[in-house]
C-alpha cells in the first residue's frame, strides 16, 4: 500500500511561504559552489551527502516509511534522483564556464517550461490574474538578465550546460510533483538526494576531481541552505500549487542573483535590476490571489 500524504492539509499560506523561502535559499547556492575548493561535481556530492541523513531523519519524524511506499513511487523517486544528479553536474560545471548571468538565465528555463506545462496540463488558458502574473514575471526576468546575458563562443559550452541543467531540473520537478501525491516530502527528497549523490560521486571520480575539500564551511553551508532548507521547502510546497505557480516562483532565483552578485562580488545594481525584481515580486503577489 502506498504511503499517503497527510489528510489534514497545512494552511495554504504556509505552503506559499515555504515555496518562496525555498527559492530564496536555492538562489544563493551558486556563490557557495564558487567558494568551495573541491571540484564542482564533488561539491554537488557533498551538498547532497551531508544533507541526506537529516532529510531522512526529518522525514521519519513526519511519518515517512520506506516500507510503506509502493513500487511505482519508489521508481519515480529513483528516476527523479537520477535527473537531479545530472542537473547538479551540468549546473555546477556550467557556473564556471560562463557568466553568472548566463548560467542563471539558462538554468532557469525550468520556470518557462513549467508555466507552459501548467497551461497544457490544465487544458485551459490561464485566468486574467495568472496571465498578468506570467507577463510581469517574464518581463521582470528579462530586465534582470538581459543586461548580463552575453552570447559568445567563449561562453557557449557553459551556456549549453546550464540549459541542460534547466531541462533536467524541469523533469525532476515534474516527477517529484507526482511523488508528492503519494508520500511525505522530506523523506522523498532524502531518497532522491541519496540517488543523486551516488551519481555525483561517480561523476566526480570519473572527472578526476578533488573530492575532499580543504575548507569545509562552503559545502556545509551549501548542504543546509540550498539542499536541506531550500529543496526541502520547495518539495514540501509542490503538491499545493499548480506547475504554473511553481514556475513563476522559480523566477525568484534570477531576481535574487543580482543581489547575490552585489553582496559577493560588488556588482552594481542598476535601475533595471530594481524594476525587474519588483515585477517578479508583483507577479508572485498577483498569482497568490488565485
Amino acid at each position: 500500500m502506498q504511503q499517503k500524504i497527510f489528510h489534514q492539509q497545512p494552511p495554504r499560506m504556509l505552503a506559499f511561504a515555504a515555496l518562496v523561502a525555498g527559492n530564496v535559499a536555492i538562489a544563493f547556492g551558486p556563490l557557495l559552489v564558487r567558494l568551495a575548493d573541491s571540484g564542482p561535481i564533488a561539491t554537488g556530492f557533498w551538498r547532497l551527502a551531508l544533507a541526506t541523513p537529516f532529510l531522512l531523519l526529518v522525514g521519519y519524524r513526519f511519518g515517512f516509511r520506506f516500507s510503506a511506499l509502493g513500487t511505482p513511487t519508489i521508481w519515480l523517486v529513483i528516476i527523479a534522483g537520477l535527473f537531479f544528479g545530472v542537473d547538479i553536474i551540468l549546473w555546477h560545471i556550467g557556473i564556471f564556464q560562463t557568466k553568472m548571468g548566463n548560467a542563471t538565465l539558462f538554468a532557469n528555463c525550468a520556470s518557462l517550461l513549467l508555466v507552459v506545462y501548467g497551461v497544457v496540463a490544465a487544458r485551459k488558458m490561464p485566468s486574467k490574474w495568472e496571465s498578468i502574473s506570467v507577463l510581469f514575471a517574464f518581463v521582470g526576468a528579462a530586465l534582470l538578465m538581459g543586461q548580463s546575458l552575453e552570447l559568445s563562443p567563449r561562453h557557449f559550452a557553459g551556456d549549453l550546460l546550464s540549459l541542460g541543467a534547466g531541462l533536467t531540473y524541469t523533469v525532476y520537478l515534474l516527477l517529484m510533483i507526482r511523488v508528492r501525491q503519494n508520500t511525505e516530502s522530506w523523506g522523498a527528497l532524502g531518497m532522491a538526494s541519496a540517488v543523486a549523490a551516488v551519481v555525483l560521486l561517480m561523476g566526480a571520480v570519473i572527472a578526476g576531481e578533488q573530492i575532499i575539500p580543504t575548507t569545509w564551511w562552503p559545502v556545509i553551508l551549501l548542504a543546509f541552505t540550498s539542499q536541506f532548507f531550500g529543496q526541502g521547502c520547495l518539495t514540501y510546497a509542490l503538491p499545493h500549487f499548480s506547475p504554473l505557480v511553481i514556475g513563476l516562483a522559480l523566477l525568484l532565483q534570477p531576481a535574487l542573483s543580482a543581489a547575490a552578485g552585489w553582496l559577493a562580488f560588488g556588482e552594481t545594481l542598476t535601475a533595471m535590476d530594481f524594476v525587474g525584481s519588483f515585477l517578479v515580486m508583483v507577479a508572485l503577489v498577483l498569482v497568490r490571489k488565485q
